[in-house]
């Protein structure tokens, strides 16, 4: 049985609200005389994090997720050792590599040879070992005509490219990583994904916390998700996604679209509602291969004259990700109009396989964004018999299917 890289037992992280320096020489120097006189300045207590409790063992990959501000980056930073928590114990096996934001551990003043040396010092070894790495890293890093440069004069891609090659190849025991991976371009990302799959595989651990579902169900073999600074699922890593996303389609199904402020636009003409129609009747749910329309209405609220109204609709897949794209600039637009009207999208044979996906709107009036809202309506596609053979096509298979025909022939 696997050892216990990470044990975490009833961690806690609270934050004084209102008593932090706001950088105002007068309001500073106020709380410090009200402090002095033996005055208290009342604040708020937050606790990021709520008695947080897991297990990690040696070779696993821990992808932690959960929307901003659910706690995640803190438990990072106390798992670093970068901030105390405030209540509860953690206990690592072996050495940490920490790689939380960009140019994280790197002396600005110091060239990236130095820097790598100086981590490497850090994590307790030797230089002979450092350099027995150095090629190594540096190659990965792909910044070799840059490696006698001082850091401070590296983009920040650069610094994310160094950075992670230092932390993936000096051979600490637990890696931990941040989002700062998206710095990266995407031949890169893909190259780290690669990379860190051969650190678990040597029986490393890795904990990784990132918003591309995609990089975190190739990557993770359990999950953690966070909300509101307690764990609200921890198992098998799709389990956790699954989890995460229904989450975020209920947060969302719960606000009437006008009422949703998370939009950006004019305003001139907004989304009033969606509505998917299955054989006519309004549902959330559809099979694989139905004959559906999706309905949009549309609210004026101004005097302006349309000339030209353009609908943009993409359907995102289960982890966020742009599977379809449809607009009304292929059609004709409608003529100007006042109070309410709607625009149907017909998808004939909808070749989705199960999963959840949601649809993200972008309305222009007149060459203008008047209405933009990311994960506007949710649904939900079952198997179903696309093929019209009695058959379905399992999710692990396909994710979208189309018609096809296969022949035979003689040479």
């Amino acid at each position: 049985m696997s050892e216990i890289a990470v044990r975490v037992s009833n961690l806690g992280k609270r934050f004084q609200l209102g008593l932090a320096k706001s950088g105002d020489f007068r309001e500073n120097f106020g709380r410090r005389l009200k402090h002095l006189v033996g005055k208290t300045v009342p604040g708020e207590e937050f606790w990021a994090l709520k008695d947080i409790s897991f297990e990690i063992k040696e070779g696993q990959a821990v992808g932690i997720i959960g929307k901003n501000g659910a706690g995640k980056s803190t438990l990072l930073k106390i798992l670093s050792r970068i901030t105390e928590p405030t209540k509860g114990r953690i206990e690592i096996l072996g050495r940490v590599s920490s790689l939380l934001e960009v140019g994280t551990g790197f002396h600005p003043e110091l060239t990236g040879r130095e820097n790598i040396f100086l981590n490497g010092t850090i994590l307790g070894m030797s230089r002979s070992e450092v350099k027995s790495k150095f090629e190594e890293i540096v190659d990965f890093s792909g910044i070799e005509e840059f490696i006698d440069t001082p850091v401070k004069r590296y983009s920040s891609g650069m610094s994310v490219r160094l950075a992670f090659s230092v932390a993936a190849h000096l051979e600490p025991e637990v890696m931990i990583i941040d989002e700062v991976l998206a710095v990266g371009d995407a031949d890169f990302q893909k190259k780290c994904i690669g990379k860190m799959s051969e650190v678990t595989s040597s029986g490393r651990t890795i904990i990784f916390v990132s918003h591309n579902m995609g990089a975190v169900q190739s990557l993770c073999d359990m999950g953690i998700l966070i909300k509101d600074g307690l764990i609200a699922s921890m198992g098998d890593v799709q389990d956790c996604i699954h989890d995460y996303f229904k989450n975020s389609y209920l947060d969302s199904s719960e606000i009437p679209l006008l009422e949703r402020t998370d939009r950006k636009g004019s305003g001139e003409v907004k989304l009033d509602k969606v509505e998917l129609l299955v054989d006519g009747a309004k549902s959330n749910i559809l099979k694989t291969g139905a004959d559906i329309r999706f309905r949009f209405w549309l609210k004026k609220n101004s005097s302006v004259s349309i000339n030209h109204l353009k609908l943009d609709v993409a359907i995102n897949g289960s982890y966020n990700e742009k599977v379809s794209w449809c607009t009304t600039d292929h059609e004709s637009g409608p003529e100007d109009f006042s109070g309410s009207r709607f625009i149907d999208l017909m998808i004939p044979k909808f070749p989705l396989n199960q999963g959840r996906y949601s649809l993200t709107l972008f309305l222009m009036v007149n060459g203008g964004i008047s209405d933009w809202i990311k994960e506007a309506f949710y649904f939900d596609v079952e198997s179903g018999d696309f093929y019209e053979n009695g058959m379905v096509v399992e999710k692990n298979k396909a994710v979208m299917l189309f018609d096809y025909k296969m022949e035979f022939g003689n040479s």
